[in-house]
């Protein structure tokens, strides 16, 4: 589409990164004599951006975001705001302040500015995902340079390990490669559909819209953290050239970032009732006896196990006992609720992040725009997490847990959450996980765009995508300490999280074991190497040709068909089963040869963390058994699912601009837009085989399909009077399910009778929608809105769980090989499945008040602030029979905060730009339901404040420090609405940077 637009380049020669609190407060003093001569170049600039947006406004016109040539954050803001007035749909921009430098250092982070935004953390506290209205990560498109594009990245267990959905890690990605960013919150007919939350576009620049025919920008920093304690770096440099009047140019540019990160913390796994793996060791002569007498595990009248005497106090015993939930009135222990595995954290990473684009355009005159872009980013992280746990309180009595470990004493709260416990014969456990992972993306695009007369513009878009996360090594390792005394889980001096006492010097290598199980369910020591190496590849092809029609300055005709491939594919490593036992020390090794130490963590986190804890060495490990020499066996065991998706799609929409006719503000799009979805999703099913040197063989199996869908859509913006405008939306759009849910997989225990199938017939998220706003731009460079939203959702995707008979599911019944159990026998099956949705709305207030109605000092300060509430609730599947829900609750949806806000304070002239932001997210559902006596997983609230700023030396030098997580914000999960049991906390610290940019 050809969008007219006169274009404006403005200049605020302000750019903008942080130092630290203090230097927010202070640094303005330092600027206040260059009030003056910035006042004419700031009102300059806002008036700029209000004229050109008010004309295109006018117009009903949209520029292409790259056409507004920017430098400083209030110019920026001032583009932003121009591109928000003009377009009919509704959408907010970030824009860089300048070449290579994105208002913030994460793309995730800057979103948060938008009202509707919420930000998801993974590790280190740095920004990943997206929610948009309430609607989380699966819910939100993105597009890189107009074609959709699949980023998935590794992570830690207690954050979902890694993705394997539809939702995007922008951390993959340096912000530094990009231009500016535009969150779309209504659907028209000539954007793709695929979005229920929002479409993110980000946009790499182009060589013809600079404003000079060439342009040098390099930027280098270091980083530091507070925890890691390292200094990292962090460059990019951007080259742009035009080539005379021959119409051609190119751009390159190419961002580094290496990070060390390190979080400190506790973790709980998991919260369960005592009863759920068995209750303690009762004690001596109490009725009836636990655990039974046992000749295997050496449990007797005076013995919970072998060499562990029964120690439990009475009193605490029958405190436990009778603590019982109103649903389980007679199941000792099922109103207790204690970890599944306490434990201090220590986790450290190294990141390198790297990017770059190359574009090539030809643009002779305004009539012709032949680009061809080109786009790639590799992210590697080296992760090692060590913990220091209880690990009995996460086992049953078949491997020396629960029923292993005496109660000596206990506090309950009213609720039955540990306050404090002290127990005797407690497994404790050193364990490890190294692991190393990357991602690779790769995108080219071949863009066309001509003018053949005054009436009709032909644009196309040619692309291929790449995204390969490779999981390379995931080794888990740790070693034991058998039945220690005197643990202790201790809330009692206040805070979230616990102090855990060990009873032990957990230092001292020789106080653990490592080698093979004795039998009885003892496990002293081991390794897993996960099946890794393992890989997802997400391959991606576009092709659309539009046409644009004039039909009068009031009307156009836009028309177009698009095809969109993606092909989904996993892959995993099958382990020989000989090569993954646990084998004894080598002769002349002992457990000091092999270990190190995790220090440090008592500072960081405090909570009675030791000051150091003895851990296995992994590559010293893996040197001494030559574990990375495993074999793996190519097809045996396979599990390589895979979706494939093709979209044929076509539109016709048509644009209007009824203002001249009707002597106020109309305009507006209407359209339809149709859909042909094909679908093949494929797998394979684990088979026991004997013969195999894994223990495994597959079966192969392929679902394919195909549905249509035709989504209308409408965008109206009216303008009673000057610079008030209301704008109404409505439309149809649809979700699809996230790609593991598609695949045919199959897991069954058929000793337990139970089991889990993927649905490959699942059907598309579907929802109507509905829009209204009152935007007004009071002032230039200024906006009050508030908006309200709401989409009636029709269907959702959960898991259901049935009980049918094996011989129903199709499934082979070599699966039942050696359980005893038949063909007709009942199994409890989770499927995911299609199940009523509901209504989401909520309102949106949104305020950008520069300070240019003052004089001097005042003039150069500015606000941003947003405010978003959001209402949800449907009703969870919590048990069934049949495939039909028998019981259910009705609560949020998941990954929705009710409440979120955003503000930010700055002060910029042409010298210097300092700025303060403050970020709040509401709490929000992780997950429902959550283990057995809990209702739910839970993220508690969060505020962050960060800081940046800058100063120009010259034209051609400025100086730039920024700070993020100025108030060491932690991250807080938690389980069960009532009793609020905290399940993962950790700290990330306050991360400074500082470093130079040189333009010329």
């Amino acid at each position: 589409m050809r969008r007219a637009f006169s274009k404006s380049v403005m200049r605020s020669r302000a750019s903008a990164p942080a130092l630290v609190a203090a230097f927010l407060f202070a640094a303005p003093h330092m600027a206040a004599a260059q009030d003056g001569a910035a006042d004419a170049a700031v009102q300059d600039g806002a008036q700029s951006a209000a004229a050109t947006g008010a004309q295109s406004a006018a117009a009903g016109n949209t520029p292409s975001p790259s056409e507004i040539i920017v430098t400083g954050f209030r110019a920026s803001l001032n583009a932003a705001l121009a591109d928000k007035r003009m377009e009919t749909a509704a959408i907010d921009t970030i824009k860089a302040e300048d070449l290579g430098k994105f208002p913030d250092s994460n793309l995730a982070e800057s979103m948060q500015r938008i009202p509707g935004v919420a930000l998801q953390r993974g590790d280190g506290g740095e920004g990943k995902n997206i929610s948009v209205r309430g609607l989380g990560a699966d819910f939100t498109r993105v597009r890189i340079n107009g074609m959709e594009a699949a980023a998935q990245t590794g992570g830690s267990d207690i954050y979902g390990a890694g993705n394997n959905g539809r939702s995007f890690d922008f951390n993959v990605f340096p912000t530094e490669i990009f231009s500016a960013l535009t969150v779309r919150k209504t659907p028209s007919a000539d954007v793709e559909e695929g979005s229920l939350g929002a479409t993110v576009d980000l946009s790499a620049p182009k060589p013809m819209d600079q404003a000079k025919d060439f342009v040098l920008s390099a930027t280098g920093r270091g980083v530091w953290n507070e925890l890691s304690k390292k200094v990292d770096p962090r460059a990019s440099v951007l080259v742009s050239k035009q080539f005379g009047d021959s119409g051609f140019g190119v751009l390159g540019s190419l961002a580094y970032q290496k990070r060390h990160t390190r979080e400190v913390g506790y973790s709980a796994v998991d919260i369960l009732s005592a009863n759920q793996n068995g209750m303690f060791c009762s004690p001596l002569g109490f009725t009836p006896q636990n655990p039974g007498n046992s000749a295997a595990s050496g449990a007797s009248a005076t013995n919970c196990s072998t060499g562990n005497p029964r120690t439990s106090d009475a009193a605490a015993y029958q405190t436990v006992y009778d603590a019982r939930r109103d649903d389980m009135p007679n199941t000792p222990g099922s109103g207790a609720f204690f970890p599944r595995i306490p434990r201090y954290l220590n986790s450290e990473q190294t990141q390198e992040r790297i990017g770059g684009t190359l574009t090539l355009q030809y643009k002779p005159d305004d009539d012709t725009d032949i680009s061809l872009d080109l786009l790639y980013s590799r992210f590697n992280v080296t992760r090692d997490d060590n913990y220091i746990e209880a690990i009995s309180f996460g086992r049953s009595a078949s491997n020396q847990g629960y029923p292993m470990m005496s109660l000596k004493d206990v506090q309950l709260s009213d609720l039955g959450s540990v306050e404090y416990a002290l127990l005797d014969g407690v497994d404790v456990r050193s364990e490890g996980l190294h692991s190393k992972y990357s991602t690779t993306f790769k995108q080219a695009n071949l863009n066309f765009m001509h003018r053949f007369n005054d009436r009709l513009t032909v644009d196309a878009k040619f692309g291929l995508n790449e995204s390969v996360w490779k999981d390379k090594v995931r080794m888990q390792y740790f070693m034991d300490a058998l039945d220690t005394d005197n643990f202790a889980i201790d809330y009692t001096g206040g805070g979230q999280t616990p102090v855990l006492g060990f009873g032990f010097d957990v230092s001292d290598p020789s106080n653990f074991l490592y080698g093979p199980t004795p039998g009885a369910g003892v496990v002293t020591g081991g390794f897993s190497l996960q099946g890794k190496p393992a890989s997802n590849t997400t391959k991606g092809t576009l092709g659309e040709v539009n046409a644009h029609y004039e039909f009068s300055d009031a009307f156009k005709l836009h028309f177009g068909g698009q095809f969109r491939s993606s092909e989904f594919q996993q892959r995993f490593t099958t382990y020989y089963t000989a090569d993954t036992l646990v084998q004894a020390l080598p002769a002349g090794t002992s457990l000091a040869d092999l270990t190190t130490q995790i220090t440090g963590v008592d500072s960081l986190w405090g909570h009675g963390a030791p000051s150091s804890w003895a851990s296995l060495d992994w590559q010293k490990l893996a040197d001494a058994y030559n574990l990375f020499d495993a074999r793996t066996c190519t097809g045996c065991g396979e599990t390589n699912p895979g979706v494939k998706e093709e979209q044929s799609s076509a539109f016709m929409m048509g644009t209007f601009d009824f203002s001249d006719a009707v002597g106020f503000g109309l305009r507006g799009d209407v359209g339809l837009r149709y859909i042909h979805t094909w679908q093949r999703s494929s797998g394979f099913i684990n088979l026991s085989d004997p013969t195999s040197p894994t223990g495994l063989s597959g079966q192969y199996r392929a679902v394919a399909r195909s549905y249509d869908d035709w989504l209308p859509s409408a965008n109206l913006v009216i303008e009673p009077v000057q610079n008030l405008l209301v704008r109404l939306s409505a439309a149809k759009v649809l979700s699809r399910p996230a790609l593991t849910q598609l695949v045919p997989t199959v897991a069954i225990n058929a000793t337990t009778r139970s089991g889990s199938l993927g649905n490959p017939l699942l059907e598309p998220i579907r929802a109507n929608t509905f829009d209204a706003a009152v935007e007004w731009y009071f002032r230039p460079g200024s906006l009050l809105s508030a908006a309200f939203f709401y989409k009636d959702i029709k269907t959702y995707v959960q898991s259901v769980n049935a009980l049918v008979p094996f011989s129903s599911l199709g499934l082979p019944n070599e699966l039942l090989t050696g359980s005893n159990t038949t063909p007709d026998e009942l199994f409890n099956i989770a499927t995911p499945t299609n199940t009523p949705g509901g209504p989401l709305k909520g309102i949106e207030l949104n305020a950008q008040i520069p300070f240019n109605f003052a004089s001097g000092f005042i003039s150069h300060f500015g606000v941003l602030a947003n405010y978003t509430h959001v209402m949800s609730k449907i009703n969870y599947c919590l048990s069934s029979s049949g495939g039909v829900c028998t019981v259910t609750v009705k609560d949020d949806l998941v990954g929705l905060s009710k409440d979120t806000a955003s503000g930010t304070l700055f002060w910029e002239n042409d010298k210097f730009s300092i700025r303060g932001t403050i970020n709040y997210r509401g709490p929000f559902i992780r997950g429902i339901p959550a283990s057995p006596g809990s209702d739910l997983v839970g993220n508690r609230a969060t505020t962050y404040v960060d800081a940046s700023a800058s100063y120009n030396i010259s034209d051609a030098i400025k100086l730039i420090v920024e700070g993020t997580n100025l108030t060491d914000e932690q991250n807080s999960l938690y389980t069960d609405s009532q009793r609020q049991d905290t399940l993962f906390q950790t700290r990330v610290g306050r991360t400074i940077s500082a470093g130079v940019n040189v333009k010329f």
